[in-house]
């Protein structure tokens, strides 16, 4: 059991196995309210909702739910709309509170619901997957897809509490489960050889790193948000991976997943960095070893041609710039702006 404090422009913590999701009542209590609203998705709600839901109105509250289709093509304007016709039916105030009981799509949706409903509300998340517990609850990013690019539409809106209880992860398939190592991954090369290491060695569901593992990936992402919120500078570090992981799973309809996309693509980038004198070579080859260690693709199945042009509807680029998060070895990552060109080149690189 720990809790990682985060300092931004909201003071929250992130209690790691302190709160089962049988006392989100009482943590949601701590907040305060009269009203919560609980945001899941179809795949979570059967398993989980009802115990948060019992725990709630023991706490005192008035609960209403707002159920959808789970899977990333459910994150969209229509979808968020939806939510927000919910909220408003269930009489929601600036004063209620927002639950989000799931993923990191989940996470997302119900974050920029409660970031945009009569202008703020509350929000608390309990995250259900591995990538969300350890990434997506944590530090204020909340976004919808459009057509064009994945999180083209949301806002800067830190939640008011993060309550993980690691117990949930036992009901992940094995491929979600493996899908969120990748975020550990990333945390691992960008600032932290040690855990790196440890991660070399698979985990597991079950495994009795999680805890710590989970902590410290928290920990390093509070300290990257501290510094820079609103990702102008430093936070961008944490996109290791994503700009070719995003474009990887643009070009898929999404049937790809999210940590194997960006498992794919950090391998790719350690590819491109290697070939271009930036880092080791036998750097890039331990991200490769330990991507395909955790059963991911290294090798994009679009050529290089559909990944640029995917990418260049990604966030990250600026005007004619693109901002590639570069690694100079395992635990030490720069932010490289290139232009247009020297991406497209970058891109080839990487998917030589």
């Amino acid at each position: 059991m720990s809790t990682v404090g985060v300092d931004a422009s909201v003071v929250y913590d992130v209690f790691i196995d302190e709160y089962s999701v049988d006392e989100a009542g009482m943590l949601a209590a701590s907040i305060g309210g009269d009203t919560a609203f609980v945001v899941s998705d179809s795949n979570v709600a059967p398993l989980y909702l009802g115990r948060v839901k019992r725990s709630l109105c023991a706490a005192g509250f008035s609960v209403a739910e707002f159920v959808f289709e789970a899977g990333e093509a459910s994150k969209n304007l229509s979808t968020y709309g939806a939510c927000l016709q919910a909220m408003a039916e269930a009489g929601l105030t600036r004063s209620s509170l927002v639950v989000a009981l799931g993923g990191g799509v989940v996470g997302d949706m119900a974050g920029f619901a409660a970031a945009t409903y009569m202008r703020g509300c509350r929000c608390m998340q309990i995250p259900t997957s591995l990538l969300a517990c350890i990434d997506s609850s944590v530090g204020g990013k909340t976004a919808v897809d459009l057509p064009q690019g994945k999180n083209l539409v949301g806002a800067f809106f830190q939640p008011s509490a993060v309550l993980v209880d690691t117990s949930v992860l036992s009901t992940l398939s094995s491929h979600f489960f493996i899908d969120g190592c990748a975020e550990a991954i990333k945390y691992g090369v960008i600032a932290d050889p040690m855990l790196f290491e440890l991660l070399e060695t698979p985990l597991e569901q079950g495994d009795s790193r999680l805890g710590e593992v989970i902590a410290r990936c928290v920990a390093i992402k509070r300290d990257v948000v501290e510094a820079d919120e609103c990702e102008k500078g430093e936070r961008m570090l944490l996109n290791f991976g994503h700009t070719l992981g995003h474009a990887i799973e643009r070009a898929s309809g999404f049937e790809t997943t999210h940590g194997f996309a960006v498992a794919c693509g950090m391998a790719m980038v350690a590819r491109a960095c290697a070939m271009r004198g930036l880092c080791s070579v036998a750097d890039a080859e331990r991200v490769e070893s330990i991507v395909k260690t955790y059963g991911m693709p290294v090798r994009s199945p679009f050529d290089a041609r559909r990944l640029y042009e995917a990418a260049l509807a990604d966030k990250k680029r600026q005007g004619a710039m693109m901002n590639v998060v570069a690694m100079e070895g395992v635990g030490r990552s720069y932010v490289m702006p290139l232009d247009l060109e020297d991406f497209a080149r970058f891109v080839y690189e990487a998917c030589s």
